[in-house]
């Protein structure tokens, strides 16, 4: 071999060397976004696994606590309804003119 032939086997490997170093360059660039965004969907994983639980113990519940649980909330709605708030969803938590009744709030406080 001569010294030009070599000197080209030389830089072509170079070159592809360079290659596979700029390709190497952006696998670990994806890499790194891959584990960012898997740390982040496993840290709202958590997240939703905590809100989840305490359903999961309202489902566990007998029915008679439920009931009562359900049977508060409506107490709750209707004591606000007494108190001059709406508790329709149309316009819910704003203060109802004095001795007006809602016909949406009345509807809601009614059904079963």
């Amino acid at each position: 071999m001569d010294k030009k032939a070599i000197f080209m086997q030389v830089s072509s490997l170079e070159e592809r060397i360079g290659d596979l170093h700029d390709e190497l360059r952006g696998l670990k660039e994806q890499l790194a976004y891959l584990i960012e965004e898997n740390h982040y969907l496993h840290i709202e994983n958590e997240n939703l696994r905590k809100r989840l639980e305490p359903e999961k113990e309202s489902a566990e519940l007998p029915e008679q606590e439920r009931k009562k649980m359900v049977g508060e909330g409506h107490e709750n709605l209707a004591r606000l309804y007494q108190e001059g708030f709406h508790i329709c969803n149309t316009h819910y938590g704003s203060i109802r003119p004095e001795g007006d009744d809602c016909l949406f709030c009345l509807s809601f406080l009614h059904q079963k």
